[in-house]
């Protein structure tokens, strides 16, 4: 299982912690700061879940028109890690 970090932009929590697992499953979603019973909900409604997936149904998510939410910064992050791995992988 790999930890990963990532410090959002745009919204109002200002960390996202979660694992994924070796077949690129969420697991341990944990937000700091933003509205905090909607964020844990996210975290247990994705727990296990496949990673692409969850991005996918979560990429675009707007809040106040910010052109972003907490739930599509996560889905930014993990649109990074799969593409920076690629990345490498073709390297």
């Amino acid at each position: 299982m790999t930890h990963y970090t990532y410090h959002p932009k745009g919204v109002c929590s200002m960390q996202i912690d979660y694992d994924l697992d070796e077949e690129g499953k969420i697991h341990n979603l944990a937000y700091v700061g933003g509205c905090n019973g909607n964020l844990k909900a996210i975290g247990r409604l994705l727990e296990g879940t496949d990673a692409k997936k969850a991005a996918d149904i979560l990429r675009g998510n707007d809040c106040k028109g910010r052109g972003t939410s907490c739930a599509d910064q996560l889905a930014r992050s993990i649109d990074q890690i799969f593409t920076d791995t690629r990345a490498s992988q073709n390297a």
